[in-house]
């Protein structure tokens, strides 16, 4: 079923760092068994589909409106992200020492990006004041993340594709 009404990309972008920020919360504070496995693989696959949405949609149709270099920027903090959710998925929690670290760095790590984009003068300001069609670019994201979340829930949150680092192998 197809949404009709118009839908902000930048608010979408908003409420996707909101949901994830409560998951994080929800993980700190999470008791029981399996409870943060279960909230660390949602973080994965909120943040993974968010990732892909600006990736290839929000910021390509960000060049010229948004300044190169935090553009970039979101590039690289996207790639550590994904290294990370990498981790996180491939781990357990019941047998990973280091799984509660990971998602904890992960916060981190979303935390500074999500910073980067909200500030004034940052991703999302100057996304606003360029001259790009919200309303189509917010049409655009939100019929994309209904496929990916399609998608990914049946098939898994895919193996990380690196934008701006090497494979590197241990």
């Amino acid at each position: 079923m197809a949404q009709t009404e118009s839908q902000d990309p930048i608010t979408l972008l908003k409420d996707d760092h909101r949901k994830v920020e409560k998951l994080f919360k929800d993980f700190e504070s999470a008791k029981g068994d399996g409870r943060k496995e279960k909230l660390a693989r949602q973080i994965c696959l909120e943040l993974s589909i968010h990732t892909a949405l600006e990736e290839e949609i929000f910021y390509p149709a960000c060049k010229g409106a948004v300044e190169e270099d935090l553009l970039k920027e979101g590039f690289v903090e996207h790639d550590a992200a994904k290294l990370l959710i990498a981790e996180i998925e491939a781990g357990n929690g019941k047998t990973d020492d280091f799984f509660d670290s990971k998602v904890k760095v992960l916060s981190e790590e979303i935390e500074h990006h999500v910073e980067e984009e909200e500030k004034p003068g940052g991703v999302f300001a100057q996304a606003r004041k360029g001259d790009l069609d919200l309303e189509a670019l917010g049409e655009q994201l939100a019929a994309r993340k209904r496929e990916l979340m399609k998608q990914y829930k049946a098939e898994g949150v895919p193996e990380p594709e690196l934008t701006t680092m090497d494979e590197v192998s241990v």
